[in-house]
C-alpha cells in the first residue's frame, strides 16, 4: 500500500518546499492578509497530509478500522487500496502519527491555557491600579489609562475587551495617533489574531525540529502586525501609524544598531511611509486560489485509487 507513504513524502516536500517559495516571492509584505492565508494552508496542507497518512494506515494495519472507514465503499474501492498484509510498518505509522497528533493537540491546549492566565494577570492588574468606579459598569472598547513612566499599550481580550495605554504614551502621542493606535489593536482582535499565534506557538512548540512549524510561527507573529498596521492606515493615514509606532517604541531602542525583541518594528515603520504598490486584484485573485489548492492535494491524492476504481 503505496498511498500513506505518498501522503508522508508529499507533507515533507510541502513543508520545506513551500516556505521556501514564500520567503523568494516579494508579495507577502505587500499583501500581508493573504500571507497570512497562504501560510495558513500550507501548514493546513502538512496536517492533512500526516492526518490522512495515519488513518489509512490504520485501516491496513487494524480491520476494525477497516471497517469504519471503508464501510459504505463498495468492494472494488477496498481492493483498489490493497489493504493487505502490511507488516508491523502500518500499525508504527499509525501510533506514531496518532501521538503526533493528541502531542500537538495537547500543545495547543497548555498555550490556550497559559495565554488566559496571563490575560487574567493582566486584567486584575489593571482592575488593581484602574478600579471601576461605584456603578460603574465594564464597557465593550473602554480606554484604560495607567500611571506609568514607560510608553506601552496593549488590548485586553475578553468579553469586554479593553485598551489599556499608560500615561506616558498618552503624552507621547498625538492627534489621532492615539486613534491609530486603537484601530491597530482593534484589527488584531476582530480578525482573530491570537488564534493564529496560539496555534503556530503551539505548533512550533510542540515540533521544535520541524523547520516549517517554526517559520509559520515567526511569520504569524511579523504578518499580523503587519495587517494590523494597514487596518488603522487605512482609516488614520500611514504616516500618522507610522508616527504612533515611533512615540511608542522610541524609548525601547528599537531604532538602534543593537538587535531587540522588537526589531521588526523599523521595517513596520519604513513600510509605512515608504508603501509597496499592492498587487492587482486579478492576482490577488489567482494567488488566493492557488493557496486554498495546497491543502486540496492530499485529499486528491487520497481519493485517487478509489475514483479510479469507480471509473
Amino acid at each position: 500500500m503505496m498511498v500513506p507513504a505518498v501522503l508522508l513524502l508529499l507533507g515533507a516536500l510541502t513543508a520545506v518546499g513551500a516556505p521556501r517559495l514564500l520567503a523568494r516571492a516579494d508579495w507577502p509584505d505587500r499583501e500581508p492578509v493573504l500571507a497570512l492565508w497562504a501560510w495558513q494552508c500550507v501548514v493546513a496542507a502538512v496536517l492533512l497530509c500526516c492526518a490522512l497518512s495515519m488513518t489509512l494506515s490504520a485501516a491496513a494495519a487494524w480491520q476494525a478500522v477497516r471497517g469504519h472507514v471503508f464501510a459504505p465503499a463498495p468492494r472494488a474501492v477496498v481492493e483498489a487500496y490493497a489493504l493487505g498484509p502490511t507488516g508491523p510498518w502500518a500499525a508504527a505509522t499509525a501510533v506514531a502519527l496518532a501521538c503526533a497528533g493528541l502531542w500537538s493537540g495537547a500543545m495547543l491546549v497548555r498555550e490556550v491555557v497559559r495565554a488566559r492566565a496571563r490575560s487574567r494577570a493582566r486584567r486584575a492588574d489593571v482592575r488593581l491600579r484602574a478600579p471601576l468606579l461605584p456603578g460603574e459598569e465594564p464597557t465593550r472598547g473602554r480606554l484604560v489609562v495607567l500611571e506609568g513612566e514607560r510608553a506601552d499599550a496593549w488590548w485586553l481580550p475578553g468579553v469586554a475587551p479593553q485598551l489599556v495605554v499608560t500615561t506616558a504614551a498618552l503624552r507621547r502621542l498625538k492627534g489621532r495617533q492615539l486613534d491609530a493606535l486603537l484601530a491597530h489593536e482593534q484589527g488584531h482582535a476582530q480578525a482573530r489574531h491570537h488564534w493564529l499565534l496560539h496555534s503556530s506557538s503551539a505548533l512550533a512548540t510542540g515540533f521544535p525540529q520541524v523547520p516549517v512549524f517554526a517559520a509559520f510561527r515567526d511569520e504569524m507573529h511579523r504578518l499580523v502586525e503587519l495587517a494590523a498596521d494597514d487596518m488603522a492606515s487605512r482609516r488614520f493615514g500611514r504616516l500618522t501609524t507610522a508616527l504612533a509606532l515611533v512615540e511608542l517604541n522610541e524609548d525601547r531602542g528599537v531604532f538602534g544598531p543593537s538587535p531587540t525583541p522588537l526589531a521588526h518594528v523599523p521595517q513596520r515603520v519604513h513600510r509605512l511611509l515608504t508603501p509597496p504598490d499592492r498587487l492587482t486584484a486579478a492576482r490577488r485573485l489567482r494567488l488566493t486560489a492557488a493557496a486554498s489548492l495546497v491543502p486540496v492535494i492530499p485529499v486528491l491524492v487520497t481519493l485517487v485509487p478509489g475514483l479510479r476504481a469507480l471509473g
